[in-house]
């Protein structure tokens, strides 16, 4: 099997190739160019960028084997997230790569507004000594607005802490209980636009968000405030900042975003009291190399077949190593439940029980599909498009939990309903210490069968003499059996479950299931 191919379409850190290792084939061109980028794209499994490469509807079009864009920062304003998700592409970000740099930066701005050093700097420059005009102001026992108390806007006021300000914030997503343990006082939008000495934003960009800071806003702010923005372009509106700057109502500005981007002309940049910079937010060496690590991190799981945490159109999110243990066992319990199905799928249920209910669980939803879909289709299948798959083919999926498992500490149950009416059952545990996957349970049969990568399932009137006429038929055949279970349920009819070192061809399996009399004979690879 020849190497994945990936394609990096920007310059990114080296690490970035040091990362991924040498199981690929790295390939390369200028993304920016669509002229090269639609040709290179057509045949490799990943691709590389940054900001400059569109990675729209039309690339992934073109892109016949593609399985996962990485872009490597945070912002994904140029890759059509949609467009992927219903090509069954997954897109990864890198979310925390450059959050130090952004606060840092925006902690810069905050300073360089305060003591109008960008100004000062310039005069200097000139020749120009002008020490009482560029009189500043401390930042010390000030009050710091902080719109938007995520992961960025968190580093911004750990930081300012240190300066001895008062610290506010307003996000309608944080509790206040935990905004205190930071040190910070939540408050409306209004409350901090009176009260903020200097405003800093670090919200996500929005329908909701964009012109947030606009004419509104800033009718309410004091005159000597100072409004930094280092977050995304647009949330500050530019012309009603230019506006309220030139008739004396804000004090000074420090931006680094702009709702246009490349911005060289703004009116903005012609008033000495704001510090302009050009999108500089992640552009240290540090975050460009933990962007290119993290994200060939994500490409090597993704090309793995492997849920990526920082997959953006997928559940994902940090995964609780308890539920990251059961992940393989959901997948082939789906496998195994739609490998026993007798006719098309009409609808799955995942259940999970016991103790890992306490957990986050809905990726174990998208586990078992996947191993369900891997069965069903002979295309590959992957954590992005195993949803797809199930709304296209009309097929209904549901995700319940219960904290009571029986006899087990936490369980993984598969339902497949079935066209004809029928359904098949299957359930599943991870046993400790060494997290082995077992099936505990076939529809209405308990067993306890460790998960293999081949078995067979044969129901059956129950009757002496099966077993060996069993293993006789595989024996005569060179195939090994790796274990053996016969379980029964409260009638005469009785379930063999076994494992098997290599595949079992089908006209043996006919003739085994013949020879038991059984009412049906099934085989199951879990090797995709």
């Amino acid at each position: 099997m020849s190497a994945s191919r990936v394609l990096i379409a920007e310059e990114l850190s080296p690490a970035t190739v040091e990362a991924l290792g040498p199981d690929f084939e790295v390939v390369r061109c200028d993304g920016a160019n669509r002229d090269e980028l639609i040709p290179a794209i057509a045949d490799v499994d990943a691709i590389l960028v940054r900001s400059a490469t569109k990675v729209d509807a039309e690339a992934i079009a073109a892109a016949k084997r593609l399985k996962v864009i990485a872009r490597a920062g945070v912002g994904l304003d140029n890759v059509d997230v949609k467009a992927a998700t219903q090509a069954g592409v997954m897109v990864v970000n890198a979310p925390t790569s450059n959050i130090v740099s952004a606060a840092e930066l925006a902690v810069g701005l905050l300073l360089a507004s305060a003591r109008n050093i960008v100004p000062a700097n310039s005069a200097l420059h000139r020749g120009e000594w002008k020490r009482s005009k560029y009189t500043g102001v401390e930042v010390a026992d000030k009050t710091v607005g902080v719109v938007g108390l995520g992961r960025i806007g968190i580093l911004v006021a750990q930081r300012l802490a240190a300066f001895g300000v008062n610290l506010i914030a307003y996000d309608p997503y944080v509790q206040p209980a935990r905004a205190a343990q930071l040190g910070v006082h939540m408050a409306t939008l209004d409350e901090l636009l009176a009260e903020a000495d200097f405003i800093t934003v670090h919200l996500p960009k929005t329908p909701e968000t964009v012109g947030l800071i606009g004419e509104e806003a800033l009718s309410k702010v004091k005159p000597t405030v100072h409004i930094i923005n280092a977050a995304r372009g647009g949330i500050v509106d530019e012309e009603a900042l230019f506006t309220a700057m030139t008739e004396g109502r804000v004090a000074g500005a420090g931006l680094d975003v702009y709702a246009s981007e490349p911005c060289t002309d703004s009116p903005l940049f012609t008033l000495e009291n704001v510090v302009a910079t050009p999108h500089l937010g992640a552009s240290t060496d540090e975050a460009q190399e933990k962007a290119g690590i993290a994200v060939a991190k994500s490409v090597r799981l993704a090309l793995a077949g492997e849920l990526v945490p920082d997959a953006v159109n997928v559940q994902g999110g940090q995964i609780d190593e308890a539920v990251k243990a059961v992940l393989p066992l959901a997948e082939q319990i789906g496998a195994v439940a739609c490998g026993l199905a007798t006719a098309a799928v009409e609808r799955v249920d995942i259940e999970v029980l016991g103790e890992i209910v306490d957990h986050d669980v809905r990726v174990l939803e998208l586990s078992a599909l996947k191993g369900v879909f891997q069965v069903l289709i002979h295309d590959p299948v992957s954590y992005v498009n195993a949803p797809v798959l199930a709304e296209q083919r009309g097929v209904d999926v549901a995700l319940t939990t219960q904290a009571a498992s029986g006899d087990h500490r936490s369980l993984v149950r598969v339902k497949l309903t079935l066209t004809d009416g029928s359904t098949v059952r299957v359930g599943g545990t991870v046993a400790s210490p060494r997290q082995i996957g077992k099936i505990v349970e076939v529809d209405d049969f308990d067993v306890d069968v460790p998960l293999s990568d081949h078995l067979a399932f044969f129901r059956y009137h129950d009757k002496p003499g099966v077993v060996g006429i069993v293993g006789n038929l595989l024996g005569d055949a060179g195939i090994n059996i790796g274990g053996m279970q016969v379980s029964r349920d409260d009638s005469e009819h009785a379930l063999i479950v076994l494992t098997v070192d290599s595949p079992i061809p089908a006209e043996l399996l006919d003739q085994i299931t013949d020879n038991i009399g059984a009412h049906s004979g099934r085989f199951v690879t879990l090797i995709s």
